[in-house]
């Protein structure tokens, strides 16, 4: 069925769904942004957007700091910046991003996430392997609601019209003890990200993404989708630095 005779019903409501794919297919990241002065109000649609997120048991975990102070950017920047020279002198063999762009992104937001919330989820409170078993699954909860509401401040960053970047090599426990008090954050929370967004300093790009009929099964996982440990190995070896970076329509 063609756009054209489609009619849309009360699911199906075509025009709203390519209004968001539209947004979706040009988020795309950027890790070195122009001069801008973001507005005041940007800010706070953003974060609107993020209040609207998921979250089990309907605890919202999550936590925004927005940055507009250059030299605590900077020194944050910094941090991940050292981090970035500490990996490639433990030849961890990642192909790490340059952090500098940090230091200057006009758009800043640290990500705060409380995991005493787990405690809003089913968990056991003895020692008990299923009560680990619980706990662990409460962590991922948690972590997936953060994460829902975090998507939904970049979508709606780049619905304005900026690149975005998800900066995620924050656990480190020395970036934490720098931060936090830094930013006046609660020893009881966890900074779990950064969102980085602004004018592109130079055109993005769109990466690598699979197929749909490679993510996509139905009623049973389809094997010809499953990767060996082997066939993982060799992708990280041989493809991950390739679609980590690159122009998608470069890749070869």
């Amino acid at each position: 069925m063609t756009q054209a005779n489609h009619k849309s019903g009360p699911f199906d409501q075509r025009d709203r769904y390519e209004a968001l794919m539209d947004v979706v297919r040009t988020r795309m990241t950027n890790r070195a942004f122009a001069a801008h002065d973001i507005p005041t109000e940007h800010f706070e649609l953003i974060l609107e957007a993020a209040r609207h997120g998921p979250s089990g048991a309907n605890c919202q975990p999550w936590h925004y700091i927005v940055v507009r102070d250059p030299a605590k950017k900077t020194a944050i920047g910094d941090l991940f910046v050292e981090e970035q020279q500490t990996r490639a002198k433990l030849k961890m063999g990642f192909p790490t991003p340059n952090y500098t762009g940090m230091r200057t992104a006009p758009g800043f937001i640290v990500i705060a996430a409380d995991f005493r919330f787990i405690q809003a989820f089913p968990v056991l409170s003895d020692d008990s392997p299923q009560a680990q078993m619980y706990k662990e699954n409460a962590e991922r909860i948690l972590l997936q609601s953060v994460a829902a509401s975090t998507m939904s401040a970049h979508l709606a960053a780049a619905s304005l019209g900026y690149a975005v970047w998800w900066v995620t090599a924050i656990g480190q426990a020395r970036i934490q003890e720098v931060v936090k008090p830094m930013l006046g954050v609660p020893k009881a929370l966890s900074l779990v990200d950064i969102m980085c967004f602004g004018p592109p300093l130079k055109p993005s790009y769109k990466r690598w993404k699979k197929r749909l009929n490679q993510i996509m099964n139905w009623d049973r996982f389809d094997p010809a989708n499953a990767m060996s440990d082997e066939q993982i190995k060799l992708w990280i070896k041989n493809t991950r630095h390739k679609v980590m970076y690159k122009d998608e329509s470069k890749i070869d």
